[in-house]
């Protein structure tokens, strides 16, 4: 189905594998619409209740964007090649469903700002994470320089942006740039057991939470409201007072 991803279904988890190995799973223009392509294959399945997103080997998630592809750009192309990939990554931030990101080896550039665009993060302990765009004489062009200043602070993300260095896994977890760091072996079976965790509770509380999330007080308020007419709100509310686990419906 897809020639640069591997997707794979596992009783309600989607897995998404980058899969271009030879070149470290870097993004090129055909990746960047098959994961478009993926994702919302994965958004309209209603089995699909949490996503995965990881690189295939273990010396990447994504090492950047191709470069032999930035390298033709004029400013127009350029913009569009910019505002195009800013689509696809805001379709995975709001994708309504958990995106956890598998981070394995680097992720850098590109793949740095595609992890950003997660919910959140777990990396193995050989990752590595970097915009080194101006080493190009550019800057990040899918949200790099919005999200990252909204995940670690915009002194630590001034810092990063503005010198392009990498940081290791342990200085990431330090200033909040991933939520926990395991060995490569642990890495995919911790983001299956978180994916597990989510599983378990009721799917549209935990869709209005991420709404929440990125909307503010006010739709905080209105969501509330809303879980209080599902279905899942009563059977949560009154599982727990008959002390039994909940079967939750979606509904």
């Amino acid at each position: 189905m897809f020639e640069n991803l591997l997707y794979e279904k596992k009783t309600n988890i989607a897995c998404i594998t980058v899969n271009r190995p030879a070149v470290r799973n870097a993004l090129n223009t055909a990746t960047m619409k098959e994961l478009s392509s993926a994702f919302q294959q994965a958004k309209g399945d209603d089995d699909v209740r949490v996503v995965i997103l990881t690189g295939s080997g273990e010396k990447a998630f994504v090492a950047g964007a191709d470069i032999n592809e930035l390298a033709t750009l004029a400013p127009v192309a350029g913009k569009e090649y910019s505002v195009s990939g800013q689509a696809i990554f805001d379709l995975i931030e709001q994708l309504g469903k958990p995106v956890i990101a598998a981070v394995n080896g680097y992720a850098l550039g590109g793949g740095c700002e595609l992890a950003m665009a997660c919910t959140f993060r777990i990396a193995s302990d050989n990752a590595m994470f970097g915009q080194p765009e101006v080493k190009l004489g550019i800057i990040p062009g899918y949200g790099g320089t919005q999200r990252l200043g909204r995940l670690v602070g915009r002194g630590y993300a001034a810092q990063m942006l503005v010198t392009g260095e990498m940081i290791n896994a342990a200085e990431a977890l330090r200033i909040g740039l991933v939520n926990q760091v395991v060995t490569l072996q642990e890495l995919l079976p911790t983001a299956e057991a978180i994916a597990k965790k989510v599983i378990a509770n009721a799917p549209l509380a935990v869709k209005f939470c991420l709404d929440a999330l990125d909307r503010g007080m006010e739709f905080e308020a209105t969501s509330f409201g809303l879980s209080c007419a599902t279905e899942d709100m009563k059977e949560g509310t009154q599982a727990f007072l008959e002390k039994r686990a909940p079967r939750f419906r979606g509904k």
